[in-house]
């Protein structure tokens, strides 16, 4: 069939009433196929939180201006109705490649910002900003820093090599912390070849993967 995209979306009016019967005013509403936006736009409008899920292009050509200019005060639909003058935000996310294959397991071919972005996520619960240069240290959070020896990070991908804790890789990660820095660490690695003693003592508290690495956090 020819024609434009969602030339003819759900009605507002419509979507009005079937949110008015399913919620109330503050509780989340899901849509999991968003098409033209029409379910988060009237959500909007009516005090609802809400979630939209699309995988075509679309979620940025068609509902990211919808949403906006339902921000911005537009007066379409059901906006009269309900008094709608504009207000509220919203965010927008891309789902990134994921991290977990089908049994729960790491992905064998994942890349090292991936699972960055996970561990930091996992942790701080923010997001993760990929610097321009990587390296095996995400990042400082509330004094304490976070770093990650996977995938050859450190140029060296051996069995015992780049992704082991030694004392050779913790001076690698002391040497790329913020000047000044001396608080503890959290470490991700495959193994760890330092003693708990020595752990206790440079503040070290160090996690394997795969096995510290948690699908749900």
């Amino acid at each position: 069939m020819g024609g434009e995209p969602f030339g003819t979306p759900k009605p507002e009016a419509l979507m009005k009433q079937i949110i008015e019967i399913g919620s109330a005013s503050g509780d989340l509403v899901l849509d999991s196929f968003l098409g033209s936006g029409t379910t988060a736009a009237v959500a909007q409008k009516m005090g609802r939180r809400y979630i939209g899920i699309e995988m075509g292009d679309h979620a940025e050509t068609h509902c990211q201006p919808r949403l906006r200019k339902v921000v911005d005060g537009e007066q379409g639909g059901i906006s009269e109705a309900v008094n709608w003058k504009g207000g509220g935000g919203f965010r927008y996310y891309r789902l990134g490649a994921s991290v977990f294959d089908e049994t729960g397991q790491i992905r064998p071919d994942i890349e090292f910002p991936v699972l960055a972005a996970h561990v930091w996520f996992s942790e701080v619960r923010s997001p993760w900003s990929v610097p321009a240069t990587l390296s095996p240290v995400l990042g400082v959070h509330d004094g304490r820093a976070y770093a990650l020896l996977y995938n050859g990070i450190l140029g060296d991908k051996s069995v015992s090599g780049g992704n082991v804790l030694t004392r050779r890789t913790l001076t690698m990660i002391r040497d790329a912390l913020p000047d000044g820095f001396a608080g503890p660490i959290t470490v991700y690695g495959e193994r760890s070849a330092l003693s708990d003693a020595s752990l206790l003592r440079d503040q070290i508290t160090f996690k394997q993967t795969p096995y510290d690495v948690k699908a749900r956090a």
